[in-house]
């Protein structure tokens, strides 16, 4: 075997300069990367590695606290595309890191009982059909349907971009030398209604909405284009098991598709997808009396409706959906901002009332006015030219009517009547319509049988449908307001500078142009403030198109362009005709409610409510088949006893076979059991053929030893860490080939339920002579002298192209990284010369 001994090229030793951990899913699938956990002040780390180079790319805290206890990393998986991974903890929590520097992406949200742990995350990606047709596709929809809400909003103009809150930029920001800023991170402030809404992956032009406009980081080299890396994440699906019978599913790794409940005595301890259908193949495993019993034959979640294309529609339009109801909500709140103003900054609002206020108080204290009015003083120096005395004297020392005061009063409210004017006219009135457009799409869903199983209430899409049509005429109508008041307003300034200049000079010759009647129309209505307080203030707007004067809004049907015109044409043929009614008489506006805040504000659940409803359609109309198996008291403890499992379906004829993996106690004289268990077809329905091939503590060539750790690599191969029997041995990385083992083929036995009984069976047909048992024929392998220790722990990838082995030590401080394909190559090089 020493001839052999250093069959694996070495690619770096990694010192972690704290004890960290290493799972079995650490290493990216398709780049040459490495996950670690550490525990740092009893706060779980993160930290990415590059295992070729043996360099730290970043580290990121990764813990969290809910008030109680710090939290710990259970598992992780990569998505498809490698550029991200999900990390379940321990209290529960799901959250998304970004593989460029860490960061966190999302947290997903799972509503499940107060006690319960996570046992395990799975990320599967699908199979991309091979498109076999000769006509190139040269209208690319990406699957969108013409006609849609999402064709229509393809093509309409993006709505201007709103700034987050995160993204404002602070005086240090501003002034600090270049290389210095220190921005802090910035919790965002998004509404409780917006967090955990159901989505995909952020896509703000699906909602027709201009991107922010700051920097995206490029990414990495080789990892292809955004689109590409897009598409290896579309339909994937990730999964997590809890301790308490369920798995929850995410569409793309972040729409929730809801939970299935396997049962509440049992849990999940492996699952498999099948790689063309919406199949799943899973463990369960029950603890009883101390011991675990897992299940031989694989339950099976059948997710029906994700064999169809409405789970993805359903995704795309709550996605579209959240984008706009965040994008209205924002822009209210930038609107009521501008208008009232903030702990920090002065309202447009705050101007006219508080100059008002210092008349009055001027007239009432100093001049003994008992029946104060300034408007009326104002409106008489407006027609007359003469101020009362309260009125000249405080033209003519007031700070708010100098000549900075009058242009900071000009400036705030002219910016804030534009922001009102521009607000709801661009953004806030198109983003109604666009949403209008998704739940008009929504509507023909909760006619149309196909679409049941989401349960979308007609009743209470008719009843969004009727606020957002409530919600475009009042953002219609503030925008008409604040234009009105923005030309009043300029007429207002340009009469109180010629004022302010007449009582402070004696020149009276000053030009100053102005409109009479828009300034006291001003002085009116809009000093104050109080037409546009409305828009932000009172109960939520109840009005009917009848309250507007539109004819015909009272009818319950309404009446068709031909309809209408056969009854204006009776009426003129016959005036006492009853059939043509005319409009009722238009009742006053001024007194309907308009608040589009809380508008908004009750919009917003109204439309999360349908879609966290519908999200859960998938698991609701899953079909479960369990096998749990019988509850067992095996020999063996089954807290010794170590399986891993692989699976594979064939192409042809979706064969389905298992692999597993078991490793026996130190004590017992052999030392691995694989199992080959194969099914009659995908459904796993009925067991066919179980193999076993019983290996021993000892090689073919001689020498016994102990096993450090053992996995599958592929399909062929299984990776094993050893040391030979004997003191300061060294430890050993090496292959054997799995596929080329003898097997024993078992007499089929209904009473096999769950795998501990199976390798208790087999370990006593051995014990009794019954089976036969070989040797180890080890194909490649290599001596690891920074690992004399007896434990370990090693993360393994298979995939062609980028087959590696990362080994850490029993101190959590050192990990070695080794090329498994490179000396086989090499072998074979020497081999041919």
């Amino acid at each position: 075997m020493e001839e052999s001994a250093n069959a694996f090229a070495p690619l770096a030793v990694l010192q972690i300069p704290s004890p960290s951990r290493l799972l079995a899913s650490a290493c990216c699938p398709d780049k040459d990367l490495v996950v670690l956990i550490s525990r740092l002040g009893g706060e779980d780390r993160l930290s990415l590695w590059n295992y070729n180079h043996g360099s730290k790319v970043w580290e990121v805290d990764a813990g969290h606290t809910n008030g109680t206890s710090i939290a710990e990393i259970v598992d992780l998986a990569w998505s498809p595309d490698g550029q991200s991974v999900a990390i379940v903890h321990d209290p529960p929590q799901v959250t998304l890191h970004s593989l460029q520097d860490g960061h966190k992406l999302d947290t997903l949200f799972i509503a499940t009982p107060p006690s319960f742990r996570f046992t395990g995350v799975w990320w599967f990606k699908e199979e991309k059909a091979k498109n076999t047709s000769s006509i190139p596709d040269i209208f690319k929809r990406a699957g969108t349907i013409t006609g849609t809400a999402h064709s229509i909003l393809k093509i309409l103009p993006l709505l201007d971009s709103l700034q987050e809150d995160s993204q404002k930029i602070t005086a240090t920001d501003l002034f600090a030398f270049q290389g210095s800023q220190t921005r802090a991170i910035v919790k965002s402030d998004s509404p409780d209604v917006i967090k955990g809404w159901p989505m995909l992956p952020s896509n703000v032009l699906a909602a027709s909405i201009s991107p922010p406009p700051h920097r995206v980081p490029a990414a990495p080299a080789g990892t292809g284009s955004e689109a590409d890396v897009e598409d290896l994440n579309a339909n994937s699906i990730l999964a997590i098991s809890d301790d308490i019978g369920r798995i929850h599913c995410f569409l793309d790794g972040s729409f929730p598709l809801g939970d299935v409940h396997i049962g509440s005595d049992i849990f999940t301890v492996s699952m498999f997808k099948h790689p063309r259908r919406p199949l799943f193949f899973t463990h369960p495993s029950i603890v009883a009396d101390g011991g675990k019993t897992t299940s031989l034959r694989p339950s099976m979640i059948d997710f029906r409706l994700l064999g169809t294309r409405h789970p993805r529609d359903l995704a795309k339009l709550s996605s579209t959906t959240r984008e706009l109801v965040s994008y209205i909500l924002r822009a209210v709140k930038e609107m009521q901002m501008s208008w009232f103003g903030t702990e920090s900054s002065t309202g447009a609002r705050e101007f006219g009332p508080k100059w008002h206020g210092a008349l009055k108080t001027k007239q009432i204290k100093d001049f003994g006015q008992k029946d104060a009015d300034p408007v009326l003083d104002l409106t008489a120096l407006l027609v007359t030219g003469r101020a009362s005395d309260a009125l000249a004297d405080l033209l003519g020392s007031d700070e708010q009517i100098s000549e900075r005061g009058i242009q900071k009063w000009e400036t705030t409210v002219g910016e804030g009547l534009i922001k009102l004017r521009d607000f709801s006219e661009k953004r806030l009135a198109p983003a109604f319509q666009r949403l209008y457009l998704v739940m008009e799409e929504l509507q023909g869903w909760a006619q149309l049988p196909e679409y049941s199983l989401f349960e979308i209430s007609l009743e209470h899409i008719n009843k969004i449908l009727e606020d957002l049509e409530r919600a475009i005429v009042i953002s219609t109508w503030l925008a008409t307001i604040a234009r009105r008041d923005l030309l009043r307003f300029r007429e207002f300034i340009s009469w109180l500078r010629f004022e302010t200049s007449s009582a402070n000079t004696s020149d009276n010759a000053t030009n100053h142009r102005y409109d009479i009647l828009e300034v006291n129309n001003y002085l009116e209505s809009g000093l104050l403030g109080i037409t546009i307080d409305k828009f932000f203030k009172g109960p939520k707007p109840l009005f009917s198109k009848r309250d507007l004067g539109v004819p015909g809004s009272d009818s319950d049907s309404p009446v068709s362009l031909p309809k209408a015109i056969q009854n204006a044409r009776s009426f003129l043929n016959d005036p006492s005709s009853k059939g043509f009614r005319f409009p009722p008489p238009q009742l006053p506006i001024s007194s309907l409610d308009r608040n589009i805040d809380i508008l908004t504000q009750e919009l917003a659940p109204q439309c999360r409510r349908i879609f966290d409803r519908a999200a859960n359609a998938a698991s609701r109309s899953a079909s479960i088949s369990i096998r749990k198996g019988r509850n067992v008291t095996p020999t063996l403890p089954s807290s010794n006893l170590c399986i891993r499992e692989r699976t594979i379906i064939s192409s042809e004829g979706d064969q389905l076979t298992q692999s597993l993996l078991v490793t026996l106690p130190p004590e017992h004289q052999l030392s691995l059991f694989v199992f080959s268990l194969q099914f009659d077809n995908e459904a796993s329905e009925t067991l066919i053929k179980i193999s076993v091939a019983l290996l021993e503590r000892a090689f073919s060539t001689g020498g016994e030893f102990e096993l450090a750790a053992n996995d599958f690599f592929d399909d062929e191969s299984i990776v094993i860490a050893y040391r030979l029997r004997g003191d300061n041995q060294p430890t050993y990385l090496a292959t054997f080939d799995y596929s080329g083992l003898e097997y024993i083929t078992l007499p089929l036995n209904s009473r096999f339920s769950v795998r501990e009984e199976l390798v208790h069976s087999v370990l006593e047909q051995w014990s009794q002579g019954n089976l036969p048992s070989s040797p180890i024929t080890i194909k490649r392998h290599r001596s690891l002298k920074r690992f004399p220790s007896d434990t370990l722990s090693f993360a393994l990838n298979g995939r062609a192209g980028r087959r590696v082995a990362c080994i850490l030590d029993s101190k959590g401080t050192t990990v070695e990284s080794f090329d498994m394909e490179e000396g086989e190559d090499a072998e074979e090089d020497s081999e041919a010369t």
